[in-house]
């Protein structure tokens, strides 16, 4: 059967068995996105062969560049203004922080565990240093989840993608024999602050041409579903033209221009909401599909027994460590830091970015490709496995917690707390 109606089927049958199961994934271990990546191998060349896309194709890029456009313009819309005024601390701890922490921890195993040269090693640790938006989305969305919590993951995970692009890049040429001349200051200024300068110019310009409902006539004027796709248009167009001369980093613009979006008119972000979550769920899947597919055996088994213990120390070492690091002396307790530092997947960005290793003339390019693909592998199985417990056991936590206060507050606070609210009411 050829590649694309092959891949249809697949994608039909699976989002049937999706919808069945979805029921049991909610209350179980099922992952959905698990399910989808190990479909994928079976009928890729890994298994049955039925699928056969190139990780070097075009086609796999660009479905891998719309999935990140997609969920990241969903996530920056998440954002709460509120949360943002109040709650930045945490999310720029990790990222100035935690990321560079992380990125030096792997960079350190892959030298030690698989002999990787040292530029090698910390071209490694940027691909696997910034989360993966599509697999914390589930976590994002959870109401039972803090809203701190899924604050400061959302930020996180919606910013550092772009944030490791230009030390991907910048190693990439160091490591090139065909680069040219690469100034790596003049390229973070205009990659990271293009990105945010179009982001907010977007998210602000599109906040206007959409009119607000002032009257009933005009709130139908509009169909709800126009609206959804005129917040979808907004991230395309804002993701092309940042990336066009001169070019910024389009996947921090999408972000951003979300961001202010959805502030500015909360009305959109939930047209958006209603309309569009079957878009970005098929995005998603899809995108894993593909993954999957692109998988063999032979690849992922490539560097042996090294491999599972460099992946154990990605997992358990290098993000909780400088998650926990990076929140010393703040307000947050050691649970939520250990919740934090263990749900930091890596997925479709950071594979995004491994097909660019693929792309330049690297010796050791393949292997790079196959060690952080078994390192995204595991991740999709492991942290997709963890969501729904890990979100169940912190809310269960958060909920503790709050009956201890409650339960230790004096009485004399209680009344006076009383006293407030009625005084405001």
């Amino acid at each position: 059967m050829p590649t694309f109606q092959a891949t249809a089927t697949a994608l039909g049958l699976l989002l049937i068995l999706g919808a069945l199961l979805s029921g049991l994934a909610q209350r179980s271990f099922l992952s959905l996105t698990a399910l989808f990546v190990l479909a994928g191998f079976m009928v890729g060349p890994g298994g049955f062969s039925w699928i056969d896309f190139r990780a070097r194709s075009g086609f796999v890029e660009d479905l891998a560049f719309v999935a990140l456009i997609v969920i990241l313009f969903r996530d920056g819309l998440e954002v709460e203004g509120e949360m943002l005024q109040r709650e930045w601390r945490l999310p720029v701890r990790k990222l100035v922080l935690a990321m560079p922490i992380t990125a030096a921890i792997v960079a350190v195993a892959a030298h030690a565990l698989i002999g990787f040269s040292w530029t090698e090693s910390f071209l490694i640790g940027a691909l696997l240093s910034p989360t993966d938006p599509v697999l914390t989305s589930s976590i994002i969305t959870n109401p039972r989840v803090p809203r701190l919590v899924r604050h400061s993951l959302n930020l996180e995970s919606g910013l550092n993608d772009g944030l490791a692009l230009p030390a991907v890049l910048a190693l990439l040429a160091a490591l090139s024999t065909t680069s040219g001349q690469f100034v790596w200051w003049r390229f973070v200024i205009q990659d990271i602050g293009l990105g945010f300068a179009f982001g907010l110019a977007c998210g602000w310009l599109a906040s206007l041409l959409m009119p607000r409902a002032r009257s009933r006539p005009l709130e139908h004027s509009i169909p709800s579903h126009q609206k959804s796709l005129f917040a979808l248009g907004v991230a395309f167009a804002t993701y092309g033209l940042t990336v066009l001369s001169p070019k910024g980093n389009g996947f921090i613009a999408v972000f951003v221009a979300a961001i202010v979006l959805g502030v500015r008119r909360p009305d959109l972000r939930l047209h958006f909401e209603r309309r569009a979550d079957e878009i970005v769920e098929i995005v998603k899947l899809g995108i894993f599909l593909v993954f999957g597919s692109l998988l063999t055996l032979h690849a992922l088994t490539r560097e042996g027994l090294p491999a599972l213990v460099f992946v154990a120390v990605v997992f358990l070492l290098a993000r909780p460590v400088a998650v926990f690091v990076a929140l010393l002396g703040t307000r947050t307790d050691r649970p939520t830091r250990l919740f934090m530092g263990w749900f930091g997947p890596k997925g479709v960005a950071t594979m995004t970015f491994a097909l660019l290793v693929l792309d330049q003339n690297i010796a050791s390019g393949e292997r790079i490709f196959d060690l952080v693909a078994l390192v995204v592998f595991c991740s999709i199985i492991i942290h997709g496995g963890t969501d729904t417990p890990g979100a169940n056991w912190i809310a269960a936590h958060a909920a503790r917690v709050d009956r201890e206060r409650v339960e230790t507050e004096p009485a004399g606070h209680e009344r006076a707390r009383s006293d407030s609210l009625r005084a405001r009411n």
